[in-house]
């Protein structure tokens, strides 16, 4: 089946093809969006400590350089998880674009799909591991003052 011979029906089952693939690109921009509001509190809240670093001593400050540490790994694991989300989604691109050159030239495709579908699903999910990593990090390490967790009777 090379280009001039495509029927307008060939291309429809084209298309219908393509769109399961394109429903997966849009929801990993999703994802992607998702993990891109997280770096940002993630940011906000290091320049937050980064302002207390020379305004503290003691074990004010070790706590400030104890909280720098936690939010730089977060930081590095939620980067790594856009990595992984970018690469799912480039490889979708990817697949998508295949399957109508390799229709156009009459290629089979059949193993190249299934192949790229398996290599996105591996980022995709490789992301959100990821993911789900930094929120434990971030949970695990919330510290909330004895101080504040008293119920006081007035």
């Amino acid at each position: 089946m090379f280009i001039d011979e495509l029927e307008i029906g060939q291309i429809g089952r084209l298309i219908q093809f393509a769109m399961a693939p394109s429903f997966l690109l849009v929801a990993t921009g999703s994802i992607l969006q998702l993990f891109a509001g997280r770096l940002a509190r993630v940011i906000d809240r290091e320049r937050v400590q980064l302002a207390e670093f020379s305004r503290t001593e003691g074990e004010d400050h070790v706590r400030v350089v104890r909280e720098l540490r936690i939010l730089d790994r977060r930081a590095s694991i939620v980067n790594k998880a856009i990595l992984m989300a970018t690469l799912s989604a480039s490889t979708v691109s990817l697949l998508i674009a295949a399957m109508f050159v390799l229709s156009l030239t009459g290629y089979k495709f059949g193993q190249v799909v299934a192949g790229g579908f398996i290599l996105a699903m591996v980022f995709l999910i490789a992301g959100l591991g990821l993911f789900i990593a930094e929120i434990r990090l971030a949970t695990r390490n919330i510290r909330i003052e004895e101080r504040l967790l008293v119920l006081t009777d007035d």
